[in-house]
Protein backbone atom coordinates (compact mmCIF):
# COMPACT_ATOMS: atom_id res chain seq x y z
CA UNK A 1 0.00 0.00 0.00
CA UNK A 2 1.02 3.64 -0.30
CA UNK A 3 -0.30 7.08 0.58
CA UNK A 4 -1.04 8.98 -2.65
CA UNK A 5 -1.96 12.32 -1.08
CA UNK A 6 -1.67 13.88 2.39
CA UNK A 7 -3.73 16.88 3.48
CA UNK A 8 -3.27 18.76 6.75
CA UNK A 9 -5.32 21.52 8.32
CA UNK A 10 -4.15 23.21 11.53
CA UNK A 11 -1.87 20.30 12.35
CA UNK A 12 1.30 21.28 14.21
CA UNK A 13 2.97 24.11 12.28
CA UNK A 14 0.74 23.80 9.20
CA UNK A 15 -2.32 25.95 8.68
CA UNK A 16 -2.75 24.09 5.40
CA UNK A 17 -0.62 21.58 3.51
CA UNK A 18 -1.31 19.52 0.39
CA UNK A 19 1.36 16.94 -0.37
CA UNK A 20 1.05 14.56 -3.36
CA UNK A 21 3.10 11.42 -2.79
CA UNK A 22 4.42 8.73 -5.13
CA UNK A 23 5.33 5.10 -4.53
CA UNK A 24 9.03 4.50 -3.99
CA UNK A 25 11.34 6.83 -2.09
CA UNK A 26 10.37 10.38 -1.10
CA UNK A 27 12.79 12.61 0.83
CA UNK A 28 11.77 15.75 2.74
CA UNK A 29 14.82 18.00 3.12
CA UNK A 30 15.11 21.19 5.12
CA UNK A 31 16.61 22.81 8.22
CA UNK A 32 15.60 21.55 11.63
CA UNK A 33 12.39 22.97 13.07
CA UNK A 34 10.72 23.62 9.71
CA UNK A 35 8.03 20.92 9.81
CA UNK A 36 9.51 17.83 8.17
CA UNK A 37 8.71 15.54 11.07
CA UNK A 38 5.20 16.99 11.32
CA UNK A 39 4.41 15.53 7.89
CA UNK A 40 5.43 11.97 8.72
CA UNK A 41 3.98 12.27 12.22
CA UNK A 42 0.59 12.84 10.58
CA UNK A 43 0.90 9.58 8.65
CA UNK A 44 1.90 7.79 11.84
CA UNK A 45 -1.13 9.24 13.62
CA UNK A 46 -3.46 7.98 10.88
CA UNK A 47 -1.90 4.53 11.30
CA UNK A 48 -1.94 4.29 15.11
CA UNK A 49 -4.26 7.06 16.42
CA UNK A 50 -1.29 8.37 18.37
CA UNK A 51 1.92 10.33 18.01
CA UNK A 52 5.43 8.94 18.40
CA UNK A 53 6.50 12.28 19.92
CA UNK A 54 3.84 13.24 22.48
CA UNK A 55 1.42 11.36 24.71
CA UNK A 56 -1.61 13.65 24.27
CA UNK A 57 -3.33 15.30 21.32
CA UNK A 58 -3.18 18.93 22.49
CA UNK A 59 0.33 19.67 21.12
CA UNK A 60 -0.78 18.47 17.68
CA UNK A 61 -3.13 21.43 17.21
CA UNK A 62 -1.71 24.55 15.59
CA UNK A 63 -1.49 27.49 17.99
CA UNK A 64 -4.71 29.50 17.78
CA UNK A 65 -6.78 26.65 16.31
CA UNK A 66 -9.23 24.46 18.21
CA UNK A 67 -8.91 21.31 16.09
CA UNK A 68 -6.80 19.68 13.41
CA UNK A 69 -7.81 17.63 10.39
CA UNK A 70 -5.71 14.93 8.70
CA UNK A 71 -6.67 13.37 5.37
CA UNK A 72 -4.92 10.69 3.35
CA UNK A 73 -5.71 9.09 0.02
CA UNK A 74 -4.58 5.48 0.40
CA UNK A 75 -3.97 3.05 -2.45
CA UNK A 76 -4.03 -0.70 -1.82
CA UNK A 77 -3.67 -2.71 -5.04
CA UNK A 78 -6.37 -1.15 -7.27
CA UNK A 79 -8.48 0.13 -4.39
CA UNK A 80 -8.48 3.74 -3.21
CA UNK A 81 -9.74 4.92 0.16
CA UNK A 82 -9.96 8.39 1.66
CA UNK A 83 -9.43 8.39 5.41
CA UNK A 84 -9.96 11.50 7.54
CA UNK A 85 -9.42 12.22 11.23
CA UNK A 86 -10.52 15.30 13.11
CA UNK A 87 -8.51 15.78 16.31
CA UNK A 88 -10.42 17.56 19.07
CA UNK A 89 -8.44 17.87 22.33
CA UNK A 90 -10.70 17.51 25.34
CA UNK A 91 -13.50 16.14 23.17
CA UNK A 92 -14.08 13.02 21.12
CA UNK A 93 -12.11 12.77 17.92
CA UNK A 94 -14.05 12.13 14.73
CA UNK A 95 -13.36 10.01 11.68
CA UNK A 96 -14.63 9.59 8.14
CA UNK A 97 -13.86 6.91 5.58
CA UNK A 98 -14.70 7.72 1.96
CA UNK A 99 -16.68 10.75 3.16
CA UNK A 100 -18.96 8.65 5.37
CA UNK A 101 -19.68 10.22 8.76
CA UNK A 102 -20.61 6.86 10.31
CA UNK A 103 -17.03 5.86 11.04
CA UNK A 104 -15.39 5.86 14.46
CA UNK A 105 -11.70 6.70 14.96
CA UNK A 106 -10.95 3.06 15.69
CA UNK A 107 -12.45 2.10 12.30
CA UNK A 108 -9.57 3.74 10.42
CA UNK A 109 -6.99 1.42 11.97
CA UNK A 110 -5.54 -0.86 9.34
CA UNK A 111 -6.25 1.44 6.37
CA UNK A 112 -2.91 3.21 6.75
CA UNK A 113 -0.15 0.90 7.95
CA UNK A 114 3.26 2.31 8.69
CA UNK A 115 6.53 1.47 10.40
CA UNK A 116 8.30 4.54 11.68
CA UNK A 117 12.00 4.85 12.54
CA UNK A 118 12.78 7.94 14.65
CA UNK A 119 15.36 9.18 17.17
CA UNK A 120 12.77 8.48 19.87
CA UNK A 121 13.20 4.76 19.12
CA UNK A 122 16.33 4.70 21.26
CA UNK A 123 13.93 4.59 24.22
CA UNK A 124 12.92 1.08 23.14
CA UNK A 125 16.34 -0.08 24.33
CA UNK A 126 17.29 2.48 26.97
CA UNK A 127 13.87 3.56 28.25
CA UNK A 128 11.33 2.31 30.75
CA UNK A 129 9.21 -0.85 30.29
CA UNK A 130 6.26 1.29 29.20
CA UNK A 131 8.08 2.12 25.97
CA UNK A 132 8.45 -1.55 25.10
CA UNK A 133 4.87 -2.40 26.11
CA UNK A 134 3.65 0.36 23.83
CA UNK A 135 5.80 -0.98 20.99
CA UNK A 136 4.29 -4.45 21.36
CA UNK A 137 0.71 -3.24 21.68
CA UNK A 138 0.88 -0.89 18.70
CA UNK A 139 2.29 -3.68 16.56
CA UNK A 140 -0.40 -6.07 17.77
CA UNK A 141 -3.05 -3.55 16.72
CA UNK A 142 -1.37 -2.92 13.37
CA UNK A 143 -1.55 -6.65 12.64
CA UNK A 144 -5.13 -7.07 13.87
CA UNK A 145 -7.03 -3.75 14.29
CA UNK A 146 -9.84 -5.46 16.21
CA UNK A 147 -7.43 -5.86 19.12
CA UNK A 148 -7.57 -2.11 19.71
CA UNK A 149 -10.80 -2.94 21.51
CA UNK A 150 -8.99 -5.42 23.76
CA UNK A 151 -6.41 -2.79 24.70
CA UNK A 152 -9.17 -0.25 25.39
CA UNK A 153 -11.16 -2.74 27.49
CA UNK A 154 -8.09 -3.62 29.54
CA UNK A 155 -7.33 0.04 30.26
CA UNK A 156 -10.96 0.65 31.26
CA UNK A 157 -11.11 -2.35 33.61
CA UNK A 158 -7.71 -1.47 35.10
CA UNK A 159 -8.87 2.09 35.78
CA UNK A 160 -12.06 0.90 37.52
CA UNK A 161 -10.19 -1.64 39.61
CA UNK A 162 -7.55 0.90 40.62
CA UNK A 163 -10.27 3.34 41.68
CA UNK A 164 -11.76 0.69 43.98
CA UNK A 165 -8.36 -0.21 45.44
CA UNK A 166 -7.42 3.44 45.97
CA UNK A 167 -10.67 4.08 47.83
CA UNK A 168 -9.99 1.10 50.08
CA UNK A 169 -6.40 2.19 50.75
CA UNK A 170 -7.44 5.73 51.67
CA UNK A 171 -10.11 4.44 54.04
CA UNK A 172 -7.57 2.19 55.80
CA UNK A 173 -5.03 5.00 56.17
CA UNK A 174 -7.60 7.28 57.76
CA UNK A 175 -8.86 4.70 60.22
CA UNK A 176 -12.17 4.18 58.53
CA UNK A 177 -14.14 0.98 58.29
CA UNK A 178 -12.82 0.37 54.80
CA UNK A 179 -14.44 0.51 51.41
CA UNK A 180 -16.87 -2.10 50.14
CA UNK A 181 -14.68 -4.59 48.27
CA UNK A 182 -17.48 -7.02 47.45
CA UNK A 183 -17.12 -6.28 43.72
CA UNK A 184 -13.35 -6.82 43.64
CA UNK A 185 -13.74 -10.49 42.67
CA UNK A 186 -15.80 -9.42 39.67
CA UNK A 187 -13.16 -6.90 38.60
CA UNK A 188 -10.49 -9.60 39.06
CA UNK A 189 -12.34 -11.81 36.60
CA UNK A 190 -12.75 -8.98 34.09
CA UNK A 191 -9.07 -8.03 34.36
CA UNK A 192 -7.92 -11.64 34.03
CA UNK A 193 -10.17 -12.30 31.04
CA UNK A 194 -9.12 -9.26 29.02
CA UNK A 195 -5.56 -9.39 30.32
CA UNK A 196 -5.10 -13.01 29.27
CA UNK A 197 -6.10 -12.11 25.71
CA UNK A 198 -3.64 -9.21 25.60
CA UNK A 199 -0.92 -11.33 27.20
CA UNK A 200 -1.45 -14.19 24.74
CA UNK A 201 -1.17 -11.78 21.82
CA UNK A 202 2.05 -10.33 23.20
CA UNK A 203 3.58 -13.76 23.67
CA UNK A 204 2.69 -14.75 20.12
CA UNK A 205 4.17 -11.51 18.84
CA UNK A 206 7.44 -11.92 20.75
CA UNK A 207 7.83 -15.44 19.37
CA UNK A 208 7.30 -14.14 15.82
CA UNK A 209 9.62 -11.14 16.29
CA UNK A 210 12.55 -13.05 17.79
CA UNK A 211 14.05 -14.59 14.62
CA UNK A 212 13.27 -11.51 12.51
CA UNK A 213 14.96 -9.16 14.98
CA UNK A 214 18.04 -11.36 15.21
CA UNK A 215 18.27 -11.46 11.40
CA UNK A 216 17.84 -7.69 11.08
CA UNK A 217 20.50 -7.00 13.73
CA UNK A 218 22.96 -9.24 11.89
CA UNK A 219 22.25 -7.32 8.68
CA UNK A 220 22.88 -3.97 10.38
CA UNK A 221 25.83 -5.02 12.55
CA UNK A 222 27.34 -8.26 11.23
CA UNK A 223 28.81 -10.39 13.99
CA UNK A 224 27.45 -8.18 16.73
CA UNK A 225 24.69 -10.46 17.98
CA UNK A 226 22.92 -12.62 18.69
CA UNK A 227 19.96 -10.73 20.08
CA UNK A 228 17.18 -12.23 22.15
CA UNK A 229 13.70 -11.13 23.19
CA UNK A 230 12.38 -12.34 26.55
CA UNK A 231 8.92 -11.47 27.81
CA UNK A 232 9.13 -10.86 31.54
CA UNK A 233 5.72 -11.14 33.18
CA UNK A 234 4.24 -10.20 36.53
CA UNK A 235 2.56 -13.60 36.89
CA UNK A 236 4.34 -16.77 37.89
CA UNK A 237 7.06 -14.90 39.79
CA UNK A 238 9.91 -17.22 40.69
CA UNK A 239 11.12 -15.06 43.55
CA UNK A 240 10.07 -11.94 45.43
CA UNK A 241 6.57 -10.54 45.76
CA UNK A 242 3.88 -11.29 43.20
CA UNK A 243 3.56 -7.63 42.39
CA UNK A 244 7.26 -6.88 41.99
CA UNK A 245 8.10 -6.67 38.27
CA UNK A 246 11.81 -6.83 38.98
CA UNK A 247 11.32 -10.19 40.62
CA UNK A 248 8.89 -11.55 38.05
CA UNK A 249 9.88 -14.76 36.33
CA UNK A 250 10.15 -15.14 32.60
CA UNK A 251 7.07 -16.72 31.05
CA UNK A 252 8.61 -17.26 27.64
CA UNK A 253 8.43 -20.97 28.34
CA UNK A 254 4.65 -20.69 28.03
CA UNK A 255 4.82 -19.61 24.38
CA UNK A 256 3.07 -22.32 22.42
CA UNK A 257 0.85 -22.55 19.40
CA UNK A 258 0.60 -20.05 16.59
CA UNK A 259 2.80 -17.00 16.14
CA UNK A 260 0.54 -15.43 13.52
CA UNK A 261 -2.30 -14.23 15.72
CA UNK A 262 -4.58 -17.28 15.36
CA UNK A 263 -6.24 -18.84 18.40
CA UNK A 264 -4.04 -20.81 20.76
CA UNK A 265 -4.92 -24.42 21.53
CA UNK A 266 -5.94 -25.33 25.05
CA UNK A 267 -3.05 -26.33 27.27
CA UNK A 268 0.04 -24.67 28.77
CA UNK A 269 0.31 -21.09 27.55
CA UNK A 270 -3.27 -21.00 26.21
CA UNK A 271 -5.63 -18.15 26.98
CA UNK A 272 -7.48 -20.28 29.55
CA UNK A 273 -4.23 -21.20 31.27
CA UNK A 274 -3.11 -17.56 31.29
CA UNK A 275 -6.53 -16.53 32.62
CA UNK A 276 -6.14 -18.93 35.53
CA UNK A 277 -2.61 -17.76 36.28
CA UNK A 278 -3.68 -14.13 36.27
CA UNK A 279 -6.53 -14.87 38.70
CA UNK A 280 -4.16 -16.72 41.02
CA UNK A 281 -1.61 -13.90 40.92
CA UNK A 282 -4.30 -11.31 41.65
CA UNK A 283 -5.47 -13.33 44.64
CA UNK A 284 -1.91 -13.64 45.98
CA UNK A 285 -1.29 -9.90 45.58
CA UNK A 286 -4.63 -8.70 46.97
CA UNK A 287 -3.44 -7.73 50.46
CA UNK A 288 -0.52 -5.80 48.99
CA UNK A 289 -2.78 -4.13 46.44
CA UNK A 290 -5.28 -3.01 49.06
CA UNK A 291 -2.47 -1.54 51.15
CA UNK A 292 -0.98 0.34 48.20
CA UNK A 293 -4.20 1.16 46.37
CA UNK A 294 -3.07 0.00 42.95
CA UNK A 295 -3.16 -3.10 40.74
CA UNK A 296 0.23 -4.82 40.94
CA UNK A 297 -0.37 -7.74 38.57
CA UNK A 298 -1.17 -7.81 34.88
CA UNK A 299 0.15 -6.94 31.42
CA UNK A 300 0.54 -3.28 32.46
CA UNK A 301 3.37 -4.40 34.78
CA UNK A 302 5.26 -6.56 32.29
CA UNK A 303 8.43 -5.90 30.30
CA UNK A 304 10.15 -7.06 27.15
CA UNK A 305 13.77 -7.77 28.05
CA UNK A 306 16.10 -7.14 25.11
CA UNK A 307 19.27 -9.20 25.26
CA UNK A 308 22.50 -8.71 23.35
CA UNK A 309 24.46 -11.89 23.69
CA UNK A 310 24.01 -13.08 27.26
CA UNK A 311 23.47 -9.60 28.73
CA UNK A 312 20.49 -7.23 28.74
CA UNK A 313 20.94 -4.50 26.15
CA UNK A 314 19.73 -1.84 28.58
CA UNK A 315 22.72 -0.69 30.56
CA UNK A 316 25.24 -2.83 28.66
CA UNK A 317 24.87 -2.00 24.96
CA UNK A 318 26.87 0.90 23.52
CA UNK A 319 25.13 3.81 21.85
CA UNK A 320 25.75 2.32 18.40
CA UNK A 321 24.57 -1.13 19.50
CA UNK A 322 21.43 0.38 21.03
CA UNK A 323 20.68 2.18 17.78
CA UNK A 324 21.18 -1.02 15.79
CA UNK A 325 18.89 -2.88 18.19
CA UNK A 326 16.11 -0.28 17.92
CA UNK A 327 16.39 -0.31 14.13
CA UNK A 328 16.33 -4.12 14.11
CA UNK A 329 13.06 -4.10 16.07
CA UNK A 330 11.50 -1.77 13.50
CA UNK A 331 12.81 -3.77 10.55
CA UNK A 332 11.42 -6.93 12.14
CA UNK A 333 8.06 -5.18 12.55
CA UNK A 334 8.11 -4.23 8.90
CA UNK A 335 8.82 -7.80 7.80
CA UNK A 336 6.07 -9.12 10.05
CA UNK A 337 3.47 -6.70 8.70
CA UNK A 338 4.55 -7.38 5.15
CA UNK A 339 4.18 -11.14 5.71
CA UNK A 340 0.64 -10.54 6.99
CA UNK A 341 -0.24 -8.95 3.62
CA UNK A 342 -0.13 -5.33 2.50
CA UNK A 343 3.26 -3.69 2.65
CA UNK A 344 3.37 -0.83 5.18
CA UNK A 345 4.75 2.64 4.54
CA UNK A 346 8.32 2.91 5.82
CA UNK A 347 9.15 6.20 7.53
CA UNK A 348 12.71 7.21 8.44
CA UNK A 349 12.52 10.40 10.45
CA UNK A 350 15.94 12.05 10.79
CA UNK A 351 17.52 8.64 11.36
CA UNK A 352 20.56 8.82 9.08
CA UNK A 353 22.08 11.75 10.96
CA UNK A 354 22.31 9.48 14.00
CA UNK A 355 24.16 6.65 12.24
CA UNK A 356 27.75 6.12 11.17
CA UNK A 357 28.49 5.68 7.45
CA UNK A 358 28.46 1.88 7.56
CA UNK A 359 25.08 1.62 9.29
CA UNK A 360 23.63 4.30 6.99
CA UNK A 361 24.47 2.29 3.91
CA UNK A 362 23.27 -1.00 5.37
CA UNK A 363 19.95 0.48 6.49
CA UNK A 364 19.42 2.25 3.16
CA UNK A 365 20.02 -0.96 1.22
CA UNK A 366 17.53 -2.83 3.40
CA UNK A 367 14.69 -0.31 3.07
CA UNK A 368 15.18 0.88 -0.51
CA UNK A 369 12.99 -1.84 -2.09
CA UNK A 370 9.96 -0.80 -0.01
CA UNK A 371 6.74 0.09 -1.84
CA UNK A 372 6.79 3.54 -0.21
CA UNK A 373 9.66 4.95 1.83
CA UNK A 374 9.44 8.43 3.36
CA UNK A 375 12.67 10.01 4.63
CA UNK A 376 13.32 13.28 6.46
CA UNK A 377 16.78 14.85 6.60
CA UNK A 378 18.31 18.22 7.40
CA UNK A 379 20.69 18.03 4.43
CA UNK A 380 20.79 15.94 1.27
CA UNK A 381 24.22 14.55 2.16
CA UNK A 382 22.72 12.65 5.09
CA UNK A 383 20.68 10.47 2.71
CA UNK A 384 22.54 7.58 1.02
CA UNK A 385 22.53 7.61 -2.76
CA UNK A 386 20.60 4.33 -2.99
CA UNK A 387 17.57 6.24 -1.73
CA UNK A 388 17.30 8.41 -4.81
CA UNK A 389 13.74 9.46 -5.53
CA UNK A 390 11.32 12.35 -5.21
CA UNK A 391 12.59 15.35 -3.21
CA UNK A 392 10.58 17.97 -1.33
CA UNK A 393 12.04 21.11 0.21
CA UNK A 394 10.47 22.00 3.57
CA UNK A 395 11.02 25.48 4.95
CA UNK A 396 8.96 28.16 6.69
CA UNK A 397 5.83 26.04 6.66
CA UNK A 398 5.89 25.34 2.93
CA UNK A 399 6.42 22.03 1.17
CA UNK A 400 7.75 22.39 -2.38
CA UNK A 401 8.58 19.59 -4.79
CA UNK A 402 12.10 20.01 -6.19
Amino acid sequence: MHVAHLSLADFRSYARAEVPLDPGVTVFVGPNGQGKTNLVEAIGYLATLGSHRVATDAPLIRVGADRAVLRAQVVQDDRRQLVELEINPGRANRARINRSSQAKPRDVLGIVRSVLFAPEDLALVKGDPGERRRFLDELITARAPRLAGVRSDYERVLKQRNTLLKTAALARRHGGRGADLSTLDVWDQHLARVGSELLAQRLDLVAALQPLTDKAYEQLAPGGGPVGLEYRGSIGAERGGAGDPSAAGSITGSITGSVTGRERPAGPGSREELYGRLLEALAEARRQEIERGVTLVGPHRDDLVLKLGAMPAKGYASHGESWSYALALRLASYELLRADGGEPVLVLDDVFAELDARRRERLAELVAPGEQVLVTAAVDDDVPGVLAGTRFSVENGTVVRQ
